[in-house]
Parts: C-alpha cells; sequence; structure tokens
C-alpha cells in the first residue's frame, strides 16, 4: 500500500510537505501541491482512514449493534437513532456479530449504541474503562463511561397481566423469550410479581421471540385445551405465530383462547382480532440513545433514560366466561 513516505521519496520532498499538500494547506506553494498530488494520483495512494482517525481521535461515525435485523422494532429504533446522530453530524454503522466487537478497541467509531446479547458485559465495562463511551439498550451497567436507556418491561408487563385479570382470567399461559433475552427476564418479572398479588399460578412456554416460538407455544396449548385461557406472548412476533396456527382449529381468539403481545408492531393492528398488546415508542427509544451517546463522547453530563410503556387495546382479548 502506498503511503506518504513514498510520495516524498519520488517527489524529492519532506514527509510533511506530502501531507501538507494532501490535506490543502496553504504551508505550500500551488505549484508544489499540485506536483504532488499528481503523484499521489499516479501511485493510487489511498489516505489511511484508521491511521487519521487515531491521530484526530475521532471518526464521527457512531457504532450500532444488534443481535438481529428482523422484525418490526429494529426499523424504527435506527430510524431514530439515524435522524439524532445525522443532526449531529455522526454518521451510523449498524453491526451484527463477533468480528465487528473490534470496531471499538480499533477506535473505528468514537462510541457505540448495544442491543446484543453477544457482548458480555465484562467485555463492555473493559472498554468503558479504556475510555470508549458505551450506551446500552439490553442490561444495567453502572460506569462512568456507560449510560443506559432501558425499556420499562417490568410495568409493561404488568399492565399486560392486569388487564387480563381485570377481564376476569385466571388460567394464564407466557409465552417467554430466550433465556439470554434481558427484556424477556425483565417481563418475567413483571408477571410474576403480579400472579403472585393476585394469588395464581401462570403456565410458562419457553419462547423465542419469533414467529416459530409462537406456533410452538399454540402446539401445547391446542393439546391441553379444556376451557378458555388468557395468552400472554412476551412480544408481537410470537403472538402473529400463535394466531397463525390456530387458524382453522375451531379455536377462536377472543373467545377461546385470550391473546396479549408486547410491542405494538404495525403488522397487529391488521391481525383480527385485533391484537392487544404493549406499545412504546421504538422511533423515541432510538432517539434517546444517540442523544445520550452524543453527550457522552462530548464529555457532558447525563442521566439514565427510560422509555415508558401504555397498554393498547384489542378484540383478542375478552371477558373470562
Amino acid at each position: 500500500m502506498v503511503s506518504i513516505k513514498d510520495i516524498a521519496k519520488k517527489a524529492n520532498v519532506s514527509i510533511s510537505t506530502v501531507s501538507y499538500a494532501l490535506n490543502g494547506s496553504d504551508k505550500v506553494t500551488d505549484e508544489t501541491s499540485a506536483r504532488i498530488l499528481n503523484i499521489a494520483r499516479e501511485m493510487n495512494y489511498v489516505p489511511n482512514a484508521s491511521a487519521r482517525n487515531l491521530k484526530k481521535r475521532e471518526t464521527k461515525i457512531i457504532g450500532v449493534f444488534l443481535t438481529d435485523f428482523r422484525g418490526g422494532v429494529y426499523g424504527d429504533l435506527q430510524h431514530g437513532m439515524k435522524e439524532v446522530s445525522n443532526a449531529f453530524g455522526y454518521d451510523l454503522v449498524v453491526c451484527s456479530g463477533k468480528q465487528s466487537h473490534r470496531m471499538l478497541p480499533e477506535r473505528m467509531i468514537d462510541g457505540a449504541v448495544i442491543l446484543d446479547h453477544a457482548f458480555q458485559s465484562e467485555e463492555l465495562l473493559q472498554y468503558a474503562d479504556l475510555g470508549h463511551k458505551i450506551v446500552v439498550l439490553d442490561r444495567e451497567l453502572e460506569h462512568p463511561n456507560i449510560n443506559q436507556v432501558l425499556l420499562d418491561n417490568k410495568a409493561g408487563a404488568t399492565l399486560a397481566m392486569d388487564y387480563l385479570l381485570d377481564k376476569g382470567h385466571r388460567k394464564i399461559y407466557v409465552v417467554t423469550g430466550p433465556d439470554d433475552s434481558f427484556d424477556s427476564m425483565q417481563r418475567m418479572k413483571g408477571v410474576r410479581m403480579t400472579a403472585e398479588r393476585a394469588g395464581i399460578d401462570i403456565f410458562e412456554i419457553a419462547g423465542d421471540f419469533k414467529k416459530s416460538g409462537g406456533v410452538q407455544a399454540a402446539e401445547r396449548i391446542i393439546n391441553e385445551y379444556t376451557e378458555p385461557a388468557a395468552v400472554f406472548c412476551l412480544n408481537d412476533e410470537m403472538a402473529i405465530g400463535l394466531y397463525n396456527r390456530l387458524a382453522g382449529t375451531g379455536l377462536c381468539i377472543g373467545e377461546d383462547l385470550h391473546v396479549i403481545g408486547f410491542d405494538n408492531i404495525e403488522v397487529s393492528q391488521y391481525l383480527y382480532p385485533r391484537l392487544a398488546t404493549i406499545e412504546y415508542s421504538k422511533q423515541r427509544w432510538g432517539e434517546l440513545a444517540s442523544q445520550q451517546l452524543i453527550k457522552l463522547i462530548a464529555g457532558e453530563q447525563v442521566e439514565q433514560e427510560r422509555v415508558y410503556v401504555k397498554l393498547i387495546e384489542g378484540q383478542s382479548v375478552g371477558s373470562a366466561r
């Protein structure tokens, strides 16, 4: 790879003179600058962005690390981050996978938003100790260089459970998310707390936050069905899978099985009957994440943020018989 040292040798000038010419400095004459630029083009010189960024200690790029890009949540979340980042002169790079983790320690980005359980908390704390700025959306970490922008999962799960209980339901299935999902764990805390307060037992079914998890849950519920019951799917994707599997079985949603989800993704409003769910602004979540990270990068004071939720009623939940 051609370096400025190679250009300086061919042009018979100092390395600093080449650097001035490449950066448009008026410290070299127009004639010398033109000659150096011509030589650089002839040698197919490409600036080393990593070296330049290391010297400047900034890239004006924010990294967003996601476990997955699919589903109805990530699009609005990324849009919110992009809008705020661009407004402050930053570009956004969306990453996934273990190899992308090196972008932080190698300073290819100025900071990171994390919604990716592939990152171990110890790893993030090590990066924070080295001065890297991080915003987490999927865990609780205490460090001056780490800010939390968390969804109020427990409150959302409590709203959903109270809605089912207010409708008279006492037999409630709960379809969980993956074992390592922070959102699922927090939602289950709200579920168990509400069930204990109401003095009822819940029937847990292991899910995966995908439609397939809802399909598998429906299989068990169909096999066990003897009387009307309620089903709380910890996200809307699984509720959609449940809907799909129940179609044509003779079990009617809103009559035989009463279903509520979480996330209020766009497609939920088009399900029949309309899916009851828990809503929050995915775009606002993304906006807050970018705002807090840019403040951290600038050395400004930040406070932990929480994204609030509300109940969306739907015909998928009726009164218990």
